[in-house]
């Protein structure tokens, strides 16, 4: 690895880029750049909640429609195999045609899955519902990275990923506790239906707001002759399928875990492809060379282990909380409240900070991370032995919470910081690809790790071990973040930039 990241303008030649009118970074004003981060954060905030709500209302879904355990499986599988799958291609087209028009088309698309999903009559509605959700959350999510990054400069922009930092660390601790409080308010069957409606008033706002406040024009004719590179974008989706299905539904079909063979498959084929793509003088749907950025490819891979390790721990907990201690769904949300208020702090302070401290506050995040896995073993094991109330994981679980806003936010920022605005779309993509990656990856291993030690020697061991396998994939996270630091990506956040990299 380089000790300085090349320029932009070599490692990411604008004859392949395929610029367009999108590339043209008109200068907003700050209340214009107010309105449009609005939005943007009002529809996140949609998208990230419908991920972490599921989780505690999946009881009464299943009460309520006589459902399977295999059909609230795909409850939680088909909106993150549908989101992961179309994130990059989405990207891209958001890089062509307009980001504008992409986000608008992801709202309303997630926004009318949203009244199905809320009035489905039984398990297949639902789950066709909640595949169409996801795939309106993989049109829309990569557009918001891609127009921070087109229209925010400097400690502007910094500020902007703090705030979208904000959301995704609160929406993912806060969902569990929206669920439990409509469940106990509104009862089990107009409860869970009521976690997909009120999407509803969110997204026809948001749509609204869309129209008015996000920069024009939103559709974009590209300069030239356009290249959608329909071999690449198949194999990819097909290879991330592939390797997604397995550890989504692989302990409930063994034979499943034979495609991943399939994928590796497709997707050394997709990186030939794309090699030989650009060769011919095409446009491939992804610039590989971006991964020559070290900043773009350690931000990506930190996001990848972090979220494979951190997503599993508010699945063990509030499994663990419900089967050990009796909690009541909206007691289970309600543990992890503290930790969905720190991370809105630390993701705050992040933002304001980003450009000067750089990777040194991914650093301190994982240390926090840590200290908090640390000592959420010890109140488990504690508790187990009569010595400790359970409640005390408010405050171990408030410093995991703290570590996502100072991991999630600055990452964001740093790993895009390099990457050219034309291809913004498909560079944020690929980052939160790795992200639900890591997250299928993660829940599937550890959750794995945690029933087989149950059945062995309790609830107190399993959580344990669990947390143990959690805190291997932080210490990797933070190894990674160091060796980026080392390299003086921090140290070059206050230098200018090169044009090309944010023009």
């Amino acid at each position: 690895m380089s000790s300085k990241p090349p320029p932009p303008e070599q490692s990411l030649p604008s004859a392949t880029a395929q610029p367009s009118t999108v590339e043209r970074n008109e200068e907003l004003s700050g209340a214009a750049r107010n309105k449009l981060l609005g939005v943007l954060l009002a529809v996140m905030f949609m998208s990230l909640v419908s991920v972490s709500i599921v989780n505690v209302v999946l009881p009464s879904i299943q009460s309520s429609l006589h459902a399977s355990e295999a059909d609230m499986q795909w409850v939680l599988a088909g909106y993150a195999l549908t989101f992961g799958v179309v994130l990059v291609a989405a990207g891209r087209s958001g890089d062509l045609f307009g980001r504008g028009l992409m986000f608008i088309a992801g709202v309303v698309i997630f926004t009318g899955a949203s009244v199905l999903a809320g009035f489905a009559g039984g398990p297949l509605t639902l789950n066709i519902a909640r595949f169409v959700m996801g795939i309106g959350s993989g049109l829309l999510n990569p557009q918001v990275m891609g127009l921070i990054q087109q229209h925010f400069r400097g400690a502007a922009r910094g500020r902007a990923y703090g705030f979208l930092g904000t959301i995704v660390g609160f929406s993912v601790a806060i969902g569990p506790v929206m669920g439990g409080l409509l469940i106990n308010w509104l009862g089990p069957d107009a409860g869970w239906r009521a976690t997909f409606l009120i999407n509803v008033p969110i997204g026809l706002i948001a749509v609204l707001m869309a129209f008015f406040w996000l920069p024009k024009p939103l559709f974009t004719k590209p300069a030239g002759k356009v290249d959608l590179d329909p071999v690449g974008t198949i194999l990819l989706a097909v290879g991330i399928f592939a390797f997604l299905l397995p550890f989504v539904q692989g302990r409930e079909q063994p034979w499943l875990w034979s495609l991943l063979a399939v994928a590796l498959i497709c997707l050394v084929c997709w990186v030939l492809w794309e090699k030989h793509y650009k060769e011919r003088g095409s446009s491939p749907m992804v610039e590989l060379s971006l991964f020559k950025i070290p900043s773009f490819t350690n931000g990506t891979v930190i996001a990848g282990l972090y979220f494979m390790g951190v997503s599993s721990v508010w699945v063990l907990v509030a499994v663990y909380v419900q089967e050990v201690n009796g909690f009541t769904a909206l007691e289970a949300g309600l543990i992890a409240l503290p930790a969905a208020l720190c991370s809105a702090f630390s993701a705050n302070i992040a933002g304001k900070y980003v450009m000067s401290a750089g990777r040194r506050l991914v650093i301190g995040g994982t240390l926090s991370a840590l200290f908090g896995l640390l000592g959420t073993i010890a109140v488990v094991e504690l508790e187990d032995r009569g010595v400790l109330s359970i409640w005390w994981l408010l405050l171990t679980l408030a410093f995991i919470g703290m570590a996502q806003g100072f991991i999630i936010s600055p990452n964001q920022a740093l790993t895009l910081m390099e990457v050219p605005v034309q291809n913004s779309g498909s560079a944020g993509g690929l980052m939160q690809t790795s992200q639900r990656v890591g997250t299928a990856v993660g829940i599937a291993v550890i959750t794995a790790v945690f029933f087989g030690i149950n059945h062995l020697a309790g609830y107190a061991t399993a959580m344990s071990l669990s947390f143990v396998a959690i805190i291997l994939l932080v210490l990797a996270t933070l190894w990674i973040a160091v060796v980026d630091w080392r390299h003086g990506h921090g140290k070059e956040l206050s230098a200018p930039q090169p044009a090309t990299a944010v023009e």
